[in-house]
């Protein structure tokens, strides 16, 4: 017999979780034919939105059992749910909700850590902003809640935390977190208890920061915003310190010049494009005039594009200029949306006593009265109270200089910020920001002016001052009151300014031509708030003129107006606050009882009053809610006795 070779002993090959190779392999083998993670997966890329749905139910499914989630991880499942949040299917984004809810729910860290890595952030935080919208369009079905529910049930809330608190070094993801906790925190008291200490702490740490760039002063805004739908989880003693500091930090973010920032902004750009330029021209001067040879080669190593009528070899890989190329435009975008953010956070101060006031949001759909003791987080105050919160309020409103510099972003934006963003096409979608801005602005002051009195105002001279602005926002400006969001926004401002003024007996600077002028651009828009303050307008002034002498052409201008409202718009809710307006205008005064024989304002109302009833009793019942019914029915009641007093003032 030859001899044998002897076969050395190999010690079994593991793996970092300490099985044997052979086994992992085995493993996995078999966890290929148990687990359902590859075709529900590959099921998300239907075409079929069905097929989709399904997938993602059924994935929400299977996870719950643990020993499945690892089969799902290592093909990416979050990376692959992630863009099934903003499906064009509303029954694949709830699904797909619930997938990532259970996924994370009934997994480990490293589940979370992914959400992290594929930036599930971004999503999330539009499918959250989209259930905003549809609760603030009295669209707010119980299936377009599951969004929050999840969020508020998943212990998503310490993800995005802790994305937050990279905010020195990430300051990207920290914004992605910023926006979506500032999204998730608004009108959801659910999600006030899991607001502990680590949560408030981050966000403080964020408002102290002292970086004075562009992103970290959206960053702060953010926060402030969130500090502010959170304030309820605040303890007692630190809140007033909390209302201080998230005013302060919006002053701070509206002190900020846009119109002067963004052209330097945009020189700074074309600044580092020159250098750029003449550095890379350097190099090719430097490496000589390349031989007919040497361009056939760079022919077939990599593209090329003309530099000075010169070849030049383009490097394909320009990952590593990504965060450089740009950042003066995210610098103007980020200062813009911080803005912005600012006065729509005034806005929810301002409007946060007030439960009627839906210029932002609806009233939350829970009921909170219901709740009992347990079911309010510890530290609520009675600081946070409405009468002492409005007291509040309005000091760090006030000590911040806040009206003033609302009234500030009101203006129109400068020529010369509009015209370097023209030059450039990735630069022009700020114009829309910047007059969003002022939109928004404008927003802001109604608000103001509904929660304060003219003596914190500045009083009468300041009053008339933000009246002449406002006239010359509307009128000198043509182009830009054909907008509707601008003229919905100014009209709504001057509104409760001109209220104002007539409440403290304050002369008006408007006159009669201007109102005619705004009285016809409203009838022409489409938005029914832009008419209902058009005329509520006329109402206001027409009643301020009918107390002076020598008004009674005018108010026969205003009376003529206000019946063609009445008696021709579409909507009932115009038509009844035209009535209301001749209401007020033709009430009292010879100046007004001449007027309305003048233009048969009793015989004119007697042929409206039967035909105005009619269309509440046809058409109110199915189009409007039941407190607009409410107000057409008390101005129905007043419109009866409106004409026996005018029938009164005719036999005199």
């Amino acid at each position: 017999m030859g001899k044998s070779k002897t076969t050395k002993f190999k010690r079994p090959q593991f793996n970092t979780a300490g099985l044997p190779v052979n086994a992992v392999k085995e493993e996995e083998e078999q966890a290929d034919e148990d687990c359902p993670a590859l075709e529900l997966l590959e099921k998300l890329e239907s075409p079929s939105a069905d097929v989709r749905e399904f997938a993602c139910a059924s994935i929400s499914r299977v996870v719950q059992l643990s020993q499945n989630i690892p089969g799902f991880l290592q093909r990416d499942a979050v990376r692959k749910l992630g863009p099934m949040l903003l499906d064009r299917s509303l029954a694949v984004r709830e699904t797909a909700t619930g997938a990532l809810r259970n996924l994370s729910a009934c997994g480990v860290q490293e589940v979370c850590e992914d959400m992290v890595k594929h930036d599930v952030m971004t999503p999330l935080t539009a499918l959250l902003r989209e259930v905003r919208r549809r609760r603030r369009r009295r669209r707010f079905y119980e299936s377009s809640s599951q969004a929050l529910s999840v969020f508020n049930k998943s212990g998503l809330l310490d993800v995005v935390v802790q994305c937050l608190e990279r905010h020195p070094d990430n300051v990207e993801l920290a914004i992605s977190a910023a926006h979506c906790l500032h999204t998730v925190t608004e009108d959801n008291p659910e999600l006030l208890c899991s607001v502990n200490a680590a949560v408030l702490a981050a966000l403080e740490n964020v408002l102290l920061s002292s970086q004075a760039d562009m992103a970290h002063t959206l960053l702060r805004t953010l926060a402030a915003g969130t500090l502010w739908n959170v304030k309820g989880s605040i303890p007692a003693a630190r809140q007033a310190q909390m209302l201080n500091a998230v005013v302060a930090t919006l002053s701070r973010c509206l002190d900020l010049d846009a119109g002067a920032l963004i052209p330097k902004l945009r020189e700074a750009e074309d600044a580092r494009h020159k250098s750029s330029t003449a550095a890379a021209d350097l190099e090719d001067q430097a490496a000589g005039e390349p031989t007919p040879e040497d361009e056939m080669e760079e022919e077939e190593e990599a593209p090329k594009q003309k530099r000075n009528g010169k070849a030049v070899k383009v490097d394909s890989d320009f990952s590593d200029l990504l965060p450089v190329s740009g950042q003066e435009l995210r610098e103007a975008t980020a200062l813009l949306t911080a803005q912005q953010t600012s006065l729509e956070i005034i806005v929810n101060v301002c409007c946060s006593d007030d439960p009627s006031d839906d210029e932002w949001e609806e009233e939350s759909s829970s009921d909170e009265s219901d709740m009992g003791p347990d079911g309010l987080c510890d530290g609520l105050s009675n600081l946070m109270s409405p009468l002492c919160l409005s007291a509040e309020v309005h000091g760090a409103l006030i000590n911040h200089s806040i009206p003033e510099k609302v009234l500030k972003k009101t203006e129109f934006p400068p020529k010369e910020a509009l015209a370097v963003c023209q030059q450039d096409p990735s630069w022009r979608r700020l114009i829309k920001k910047m007059q969003r801005i002022q939109s928004r602005a404008l927003t802001c002051l109604h608000s103001i002016l509904s929660a304060m009195d003219a003596e914190s105002l500045g009083g009468p001279a300041a009053l008339q001052e933000a009246a002449q602005h406002l006239s010359k926002l509307v009128f000198g400006n043509t182009e830009a009151s054909k907008e509707e969001e601008f003229l919905e926004a100014v009209i709504s401002a001057m509104r409760s300014l001109l209220q104002m003024l007539a409440s403290k007996n304050i002369p008006q600077c408007m006159t009669a031509e201007q109102l005619m002028s705004l009285s016809e651009a409203a009838t022409r828009c489409d938005v029914v708030s832009v008419r209902v303050n058009a005329v509520a307008i006329l109402g206001i002034t027409g009643g301020t003129l009918a107390k002076e002498k020598g008004t009674a052409a005018t108010l026969e201008m205003i009376g003529r107006a206000l019946l063609q409202v009445a008696t021709k718009d579409v909507d009932l809710v115009v038509n009844g606050e035209a009535l209301d307006a001749l209401f007020d205008v033709f009430a009292d005064g010879e100046e007004a009882e001449a007027a309305a024989k003048n233009i048969n304002l009793l015989t004119s109302l007697k042929t409206l009053q039967p035909v105005f009833k009619s269309k509440i009793r046809k058409e109110g019942r199915g189009k409007y809610n039941p407190q607009q019914l409410c107000v057409l029915d008390n101005i129905k009641v007043n419109l009866r006795r409106f004409i026996g007093y005018l029938e009164k003032v005719v036999k005199k």
